[in-house]
């Protein structure tokens, strides 16, 4: 019996080489593509032209997590969103993933009326081929700078103003989009820092309410934190905690 089954293995494995071997001969070869990179030289401005564009693309592209952090609302909604899990000593809950996610959707949420008057007055006519590329920068940037300098302090602006030691502007006009930038990154930071304050507060006062109880009854063997952590959660639930720190996030933008 064992001899009759290995001569079976033996005519199975003949005949799949064999069909395989037909098959073989008659399957045409399969065409694999090819990426060839190289420099040559360019037989009109035009394509010189291209190649820049897509290096400054390429540029662009790899400063866009920058820009955004900069330029957006995404410092203070992940500040802020931070102080609040730090708050609830909740450790990784949400993770640092939900908690950026949350933050980007957020920022895109807010700065979509900036990107809607960025997208009908600069880069549909720059599209159509109404406007040259420089003016559909200039109409670009301006919307942007609107937003920063409506969430700047005139203190922090005049900071980095009399750092670059330019002469004394005569409008928001004068002032360079660099010198806007980080007086805008700053104003944001002080201003989350504030929100942060005002969240930390309740649970400051839920953990100073069971360290008392705790004391008094005599267990402070027990660490406050791990009894505490169930109230918080519990506070923050029946008050609707997501839902009143992301309305006073977006309405503070306002």
């Amino acid at each position: 019996m064992q001899a009759a089954g290995r001569y079976k293995w033996i005519l199975f494995g003949s005949l799949a080489l064999l069909l395989a071997s037909v098959f073989a001969a008659h399957a045409e070869p399969l065409p694999l593509p090819s990426v060839n990179i190289g420099v040559g030289t360019a037989s009109k401005p035009g394509d010189v032209a291209v190649t820049i564009q897509i290096f400054l693309l390429l540029t662009v592209l790899s400063l866009a997590p920058g820009l955004l952090i900069m330029t957006t609302a995404f410092t203070r909604i992940v500040v802020v969103l931070s102080f609040l899990r730090t708050a609830m000593g909740t450790q990784q809950a949400p993770s640092n993933q939900i908690v950026l996610a949350l933050a980007m959707f957020l920022t895109f949420f807010i700065m979509s009326p900036v990107w809607q008057q960025i997208n009908r007055e600069a880069y549909q006519p720059w599209k159509a081929q109404q406007i040259s590329q420089e003016i559909a920068l200039d109409r670009a940037v301006k919307p942007v700078r609107k937003f920063m300098l409506s969430q700047t302090r005139e203190k922090d602006l005049a900071l980095f103003v009399s750092l670059s030691k330019l002469p004394r502007p005569k409008n928001a006009d004068d002032i360079p989009t660099v010198t806007i930038i980080p007086a805008f990154m700053i104003s944001e930071l002080r201003t989350a820092f504030q929100i942060g304050f005002l969240i930390y507060i309740p649970f400051i006062v839920v953990d100073m309410v069971v360290a008392s109880v705790l004391m008094s009854m005599g267990m402070m063997m027990l660490p406050p934190v791990m009894i505490s952590l169930p109230f918080k959660i519990l506070l923050f639930v029946l008050v609707d905690g997501w839902g009143l720190v992301i309305e006073s996030l977006v309405k503070s933008f306002g």
